[in-house]
């Protein structure tokens, strides 16, 4: 249960978060052409804030549940491809590369060796 709950608060954290990194790309012209990078960075740490408030509590109910480092940060970087690549895909309008594909697959085989001993031990 609270592993289902660590993976619940990092895919919360990793949406508010890729906002927050990426959200004022769609227009990204804006803040360069009117002198307003001071207004992008205080609006990213803002929803920042509210990221770490999933993220700090995610990461230490996991590592109370036994997940190890490595193991955590696996885990928020397969949470992380799978928040992004629907918001590139749907939100930014990116187009599909079959590249991304390929490259997920081998952040799923780091989250296989990095949980080995777990699966080898079931």
């Amino acid at each position: 249960m609270r592993i289902a709950l660590t993976v619940l608060l990092l895919i919360i954290s990793n949406i508010v978060m890729t906002y927050a990194w990426y959200g004022s790309l769609r227009r990204p012209g804006e803040a360069v052409d009117h002198g307003n990078w001071w207004k992008l960075i205080l609006c990213s740490w803002g929803v920042a804030f509210f990221e770490y408030c999933f993220l700090v509590p995610g990461n230490h109910i996991g590592r109370s549940a036994g997940l190890s480092l490595a193991q955590l940060k696996i885990m928020q970087e397969v949470i992380t491809l799978s928040v992004f690549v629907p918001f590139m895909l749907f939100f930014m309008g990116e187009h599909w590369k079959w590249d991304y594909l390929w490259a997920f697959l081998c952040v799923l085989g780091a989250v296989f060796f990095v949980n080995r001993e777990a699966l080898m031990a079931s």
